[in-house]
């Protein structure tokens, strides 16, 4: 029996992801996966996202109607009754006999022919249940713990609950001028009218953002297969991710993107700042290359380096650390990293952090600022390292960033009624499922 394209393309994937470091987005779009119609790509998009967000609720049916222990059962087994077991419990469009049929064909594709009646028999006993969806919302247990220890039983409820559906779409339109300074001090909002009237043109509908005016929300269509999209006008970006680059401010002269890639931070700075002369450096130059093709903004250079290495000489005004890290609010999107990380990455992670840093706040001329942001939920990898860096350089002071907040509400960028729960202390900190964006963090800070 064939297997269908959309089955056999996420077996690949879903075995990719467990045996290197790929990343689901980035593999979905992968130019081999082109060729399949629209319906089997959604497909494709469906089985692979879902069994990574779900695999904890997935591997305990199957666990609980194995004669072996998952432990034992080899990977390209496992991902087949993965597989078979999200389409039963979630799909219900897909027939029970396609599913298991299809997982047994795929444990055969891979060699794994003596396991076809393991697969056959434990399929066949998965039920749906009515609690199913309310156990524990398939998060690691040590991870759920931390959060409910740091943000309150209701907070992690939320997050795991966000973490558990497809984040929606949100989008900014390059040069969309939403908020313009008069020299009367006054403001207008006429918003990007030419640019939604094409989207509206081309079947594709959105709302206004919840967070910022110069946001949009995708409520039906397809924004990627557009002409805005394709000549850069028009920009996937998460609204806390759109909000962290707005705190870097206006009116700057040379400003350095430390981590820029993939570049919609540093798309948004360009823009804010177009008089300035915008650095925008990622360490690798495979992604340093996409970045320059992603924001031909005039006033960007990329470079390819480290930032603890910088190949320029003098100072910056304004400096943007979007440093490495974990990424536990983006599991929404990347539900992969909740089953890769370990209590132990954090602190990994923040010495790296620390390191970048230090070494840019080095960079930052007198009275400039810097702006560090991650987007981790996790206290090791953003108070802790503003604590670090600050005890080795005492020239530096956190700036509150209600301040900055504030200031963009009166311009009419921010449009979030309650500022106080964007802030945790000084800081800004958005969280999934209470705000409507992914979980970001970020501090500024101000050299005397």
């Amino acid at each position: 029996m064939p297997v269908s394209p959309a089955r056999a393309a996420a077996f690949e994937v879903l075995l990719r992801i467990e045996t290197t470091d790929a990343y689901a987005s980035e593999m979905l779009h992968a130019s081999r996966f082109a060729k399949l119609s629209p319906s089997d790509h959604g497909l494709l998009t469906e089985l692979v996202m879902g069994v990574l967000r779900w695999r904890g609720l997935l591997d305990s049916k199957i666990a609980e109607r194995s004669s072996q222990a998952i432990a034992k059962l080899d990977l390209e087994v496992l991902t087949a009754l993965r597989l078979g077991a999200y389409q039963i419990l979630f799909l219900d469009r897909v027939p029970r006999h396609a599913a298991v049929n299809e997982s047994v064909e795929l444990a055969k594709s891979a060699h794994k022919r003596s396991a076809a009646g393991l697969v056959n028999a434990v399929l066949r006993k998965i039920e749906r249940s009515a609690s199913d969806l309310n156990e524990g919302f398939s998060h690691p247990e040590w991870l759920v713990e931390r959060w409910i220890r740091i943000y309150g039983l209701e907070a992690a409820r939320k997050i795991c609950e966000y973490d558990q559906n497809a984040p929606a779409q949100a989008i900014r339109i390059a040069d969309a001028k939403a908020v313009e300074l008069r020299s009367t001090g006054r403001t207008r909002v006429p918003g990007p009218t030419r640019v939604l009237d094409e989207l509206r043109d081309e079947r594709v509908q959105v709302e206004p953002g919840k967070l910022l005016s110069t946001a949009f929300t995708v409520k039906s269509g397809d924004v990627t297969a557009t002409k805005a999209f394709r000549e850069r006008r028009v920009m996937i970006q998460d609204e806390g991710s759109q909000l962290v680059a707005m705190l870097v401010g206006r009116g700057s002269k040379k400003i350095l993107d430390c981590c820029a890639a993939p570049g919609g931070k540093t798309r948004v700075i360009a823009e804010r700042n177009p008089e300035a002369v915008v650095v925008a450096m990622d360490l690798h130059p495979q992604r340093a290359a996409l970045l320059k093709k992603l924001v031909p903004t005039e006033n960007i250079r990329v470079i390819a380096g480290d930032v603890r290495n910088l190949p320029l000489g003098g100072e910056f005004d304004r400096i943007l650390v979007d440093a490495p890290c974990s990424g536990t609010g983006t599991l929404a999107r990347n539900p992969e990293i909740k089953w890769r990380l370990k209590p132990e990455d954090l602190l990994r992670l923040q010495e790296y952090q620390v390191e970048i840093l230090r070494t840019a706040m080095k960079l930052v001329s007198r009275g400039g600022r810097i702006v560090y942001s991650t987007c981790s939920l996790e206290p090791e990898e953003n108070e802790a390292v503003i604590q670090k860096a600050l005890a080795v350089d005492t020239a530096f002071q956190v700036v509150d960033c209600r301040n900055e907040l504030e200031d963009l509400r009166a311009s009419g960028e921010l449009v979030w009624d309650g500022v106080d729960s964007l802030l945790r202390g000084p800081f800004l900190r958005t969280i999934p499922g209470m705000h409507p964006c992914d979980g970001f963090f970020a501090a500024v800070m101000e050299k005397e």
